[in-house]
């Protein structure tokens, strides 16, 4: 009978990108004795690239130890399990050869799972055993700590939050920095009203994509004369979209600057959806709708996922941070995206974007410091 195993992998960044580490162990999948662990502080470097080390390692334990094993890998990222098994492309260029890597190293048929943060502790523990420990590794055949003892108090090390010590150590480190150098800082603007605003409709990429109202161009004229009184700003991209590209010429023409188009902070797309009401939604799909309030993978008809949404506006929001550090820039978005941001600002899982409310024409602003600590400054202000 072949022997089947469970890989239990994840990796952190304190900042992200900040010290990073990565931890996995290999499970007997029938007694639940662990065979194998293995974590290792990888410097700085990113949540994705640290998880996708974890897995790495992962893999590599089990052709050292149990080679013709079944394997079942289970991780807390649904970016690295989604890519894994060929659901989602792997778009990031930091990201195509650790998955390539991770492919080298399967032998035979692999099932991947995605689990809640909740069910990889252990995994979770060796990453904040790596990264306060003095020799910043761990390698171990059997497990030597007890996970009930120490669960790593149930604190990932990442920004999922961080620990006590962790916080500590970050907001000293950030306090100290910024006596020493500028933020990256990311005013978020939501564009002016459309008839789809005032109608309450699905409104996304590849809909009708209606431009602004009367009312919308004078809410961009506000926002504009407001944002001319804050000082220096350097930059002001787009989503591709007819009502932000409206609403940013309204500002460009204020301060003086271009406007430049960034796909990655475009809306959701709501496919078969668009233009309608919630009500009639609920009427014609309730099954679908009720399956894509439940979850972030799934996608209305013809539409995108919201992992999908926060994949792409992450590797807008790296773009960004790595080509304009220092600098301050408009980002001129929809509810969407910018909810998007403040997930990852906040380090907070997909439910909270449901627990925001961005008005038409609202301001943002979210600062990041080059070791990848952010901090909200404002929230959806209103310009007067």
């Amino acid at each position: 009978m072949t022997r089947r195993v469970i890989v239990e992998a994840d990796g952190g960044s304190r900042g992200n990108p900040g010290p990073a580490a990565y931890g996995s162990l290999v499970r007997d999948a029938d007694t639940g004795e662990v065979i194998a662990e293995r974590a290792e502080a990888i410097g700085i470097a990113t949540n994705n690239v640290a998880e996708y080390r974890g897995l790495i390692a992962g893999l590599e334990l089990v052709r050292e130890h149990v080679p013709d094993a079944e394997v079942e890998v289970r991780m807390d990222s649904k970016l690295v399990v989604e890519q894994m098994a060929g659901r989602w492309k792997i778009k990031h260029v930091d990201m195509k050869p650790l998955a390539l890597q991770a492919q080298r190293l399967v032998s035979g048929t692999v099932t991947w799972t995605w689990v809640p943060r909740a069910s990889n502790k252990a995994a979770d523990a060796l990453v904040n055993e790596a990264l306060d420990s003095e020799s910043g590794s761990v390698d171990r055949v059997g497990a030597q700590v007890d996970e009930a003892d120490n669960p790593g108090n149930g604190a990932p090390a990442i920004d999922k939050p961080a620990t006590r010590s962790s916080a500590y150590e970050q907001l000293s480190a950030t306090w100290r920095k910024r006596r020493q150098e500028s933020p990256t800082t990311v005013v978020m603007l939501r564009h002016g009203v459309t008839q789809h605003t005032v109608n309450k409709v699905f409104s996304g990429s590849g809909g009708d994509d209606p431009g602004l109202t009367d009312l919308g161009r004078e809410q961009a004229r506000r926002a504009a004369a407001r944002l001319a009184k804050r000082g220096p700003i350097d930059a002001i991209i787009s989503s591709p979209l007819r009502r932000t590209r409206e609403t940013a010429e309204v500002v460009a023409e204020e301060l003086g600057l271009d406007v430049q188009l960034e796909p990655g902070f475009a809306e959701a797309a709501f496919g078969d959806w668009d233009g309608l009401a919630f009500p009639d939604v609920m009427e014609r799909w309730p099954d679908d709708i009720k399956s894509w309030l439940d979850s972030s993978a799934i996608a209305p008809p013809n539409g995108e996922s919201l992992d999908a949404v926060s994949e792409r506006v992450d590797e807008a929001r790296e773009r960004l941070l790595r080509d304009y550090e220092g600098h301050t820039v408009i980002v001129v978005s929809h509810v969407t995206p910018i909810k998007m941001m403040l997930k990852l600002a906040l380090a907070a899982d997909m439910e909270v974007v449901h627990r925001f409310e961005l008005a038409p024409a609202s301001i943002t602003t979210i600062q990041w410091w080059s070791d990848g600590w952010p901090v909200i400054k404002e929230f959806s202000v209103v310009p007067d």
